[in-house]
């Protein structure tokens, strides 16, 4: 395949968009990412410094970031809406953690009084071959750092859980 540059390329952004996609979605990669935390930035009229700029401007947004090294997205009244579903209903962006989502890419979408393309999360989680353990659910971790301190193994907590390399290091220097 011919290595081809995608014009939006030039033009720096912070957060992800379609051209970002595109990238994956050309290696034949799976738009499954974990959404690690949410963060709210509040437009506050009169401070300049309040809000977060997104495709220069600066404006209220919830912007989600994610444990995989891709930029975060803003999530839009759409996608805001998915992540509350994803959350067991829950509006508080705080409660949107470690959830994996899947995203694609929809063309016809309004932006301002152009007609473009965006980047939406699927209604419908992805499914995962196996849960992915993490620091932050602190009861499994935990049981699996005792685990390790008896005589279980890396490779036991790798038939039920996902284990990122970082993690699988943390665990072992934990059960140290």
């Amino acid at each position: 395949m011919e290595n081809k540059t995608h014009y939006r390329k030039v033009f720096k952004s912070d957060h992800l968009g379609v051209a970002d996609l595109e990238d994956f979605i050309e290696e034949k990669k799976r738009l499954v990412f974990t959404v690690k935390h949410v963060t709210q930035h509040l437009l506050i009229p009169g401070d300049k410094k309040s809000g977060v700029v997104v495709a220069g401007r600066r404006v209220s947004a919830n912007i989600a970031h994610f444990v995989e090294n891709i930029k975060p997205l803003v999530l839009n009244a759409g996608n805001s809406k998915i992540m509350k579903g994803f959350c067991n209903g829950s509006s508080f962006v705080e409660d949107w953690k470690n959830v994996v989502i899947e995203l694609y890419v929809q063309d016809g979408v309004t932006f301002g009084k152009e007609i473009t393309s965006g980047v939406r999360i699927k209604p419908n989680q992805p499914t995962l071959s196996k849960p992915e353990l993490l620091p932050t659910n602190k009861k499994v971790w935990d049981h699996a750092i005792t685990y390790l301190k008896g005589e279980g193994t890396v490779t036991g907590i790798k038939q039920k859980w996902s284990l990122s390399t970082a993690n699988e290091q943390k665990l072992k220097d934990a059960s140290i």
